[in-house]
């Protein structure tokens, strides 16, 4: 369990805005605080802060068991506002934290590197890590940027990309696997597709009902095979060769 473990990251998005938080909306700073801390003793050693709004940066520092525990990878400003922008945003998120050095950053949308700035901030981003301000630098993508592309022009230390039990795109027609031989590590995301796999037949969304075959035989295949949609979505993830990180979302101290 140890192997599977190392590589899961707890994510922030559901401590982020009110459009990016799910239904039930966002857990109470004393609620955060409780995740984290069971996240620390359990030994997850990622926690992605990347989704987080600076106002969040700051709530997430004030509940973040210290001495802190976890690898932080923390979010790029747009790299189409320019390279000094970009380096400013990454000091100022640091200060936030109360840290001297960032795991990772990551560049949130794939596009912005095509910008007019886009090079420049990509550049400073480098430099920053050859500084030591950060260890490793990454790009998020969906499957429509290209993932692949973007790993070959822009040699990143790791790319962050969607793949679950559901989506499986990226890891059939073998992109993944190829950005793992171009020496680029791999984080997968969205391994529980907002929660699709939990919701019951009636409550799947309309622009959704299009996936309801699918969704169905996934279903049948996790009762034949005496799991659960949980236990089911995080080992198909954490069993992946091609996944370096596994980065999962909560709301509760009980999830």
């Amino acid at each position: 369990m140890s192997a599977f473990l190392s590589k899961l990251g707890l994510g922030s998005a559901q401590f982020g805005l009110d459009s990016l938080a799910p239904v039930r909306g966002r857990p109470p700073a004393e609620e955060v605080r409780d995740i984290l801390s069971i996240a620390a003793r359990s030994g997850v050693p990622w926690l992605d802060a990347s989704s987080a709004a600076p106002t969040i940066e700051g709530r997430l520092a004030a509940v973040i068991p210290q001495p802190n525990p976890f690898n932080l990878m923390i979010r790029s400003a747009r790299c189409d506002r320019g390279a000094d922008h970009v380096e400013g945003e990454v000091r100022a998120t640091l200060a936030r934290f109360g840290a001297q050095r960032a795991e990772a950053v990551v560049v949130q949308t794939a596009s912005e590197l095509f910008a007019p700035q886009g090079h420049d901030a990509w550049e400073r981003l480098r430099q920053l890590r050859d500084e030591g301000v950060v260890g490793r630098i990454g790009i998020c993508c969906y499957a429509s940027d290209d993932p692949l592309g973007m790993a070959r022009r822009f040699k990143p230390d790791f790319i962050q990309a969607p793949a679950s039990l559901l989506d499986q795109r990226l890891l059939n027609d073998g992109t993944l696997e190829s950005i793992k031989c171009l020496g680029v590590d791999v984080h997968l995301r969205s391994i529980f597709l907002n929660g699709l796999l939990f919701l019951p037949p009636d409550r799947v969304p309309s622009q959704l009902k299009g996936a309801a075959g699918r969704l169905s035989r996934a279903r049948r295949m996790i009762a034949e095979g005496r799991s659960d949609p949980l236990q089911a979505a995080l080992g198909f993830a954490l069993s992946r060769p091609e996944a370096d990180v596994v980065l999962v979302g909560v709301t509760t101290a009980s999830e």
